[in-house]
């Protein structure tokens, strides 16, 4: 059984979306962290991690049909 997310990357991360990034494939238990690495997204550059709209860690582990939001720090005046 395939399993996928649909995955949003924000502001100055937007450049590592994936082609189909609302049918994006995972693996199960796959975590946000994983994914972004097979993305190459450096995580240095990740702040916060959305999954359904509740923030969670890099580590949480997928199950799929997940929504997951991903934003880099935001900087202002």
């Amino acid at each position: 059984m395939s399993l996928e997310i649909q995955l949003k990357l924000f502001a100055t991360l937007a450049k590592y979306t994936p082609p189909d990034p609302d049918h994006f494939p995972i693996q199960e238990g796959e975590t946000a962290a994983q994914v972004l690495e097979r993305l190459n997204v450096p995580l240095k550059e990740v702040k916060l991690v959305f999954i359904d709209g509740v923030r969670k860690d890099l580590n949480w582990a997928l199950t799929g049909g997940e929504r997951v939001g991903i934003f880099p720090p935001v900087g202002g005046g």
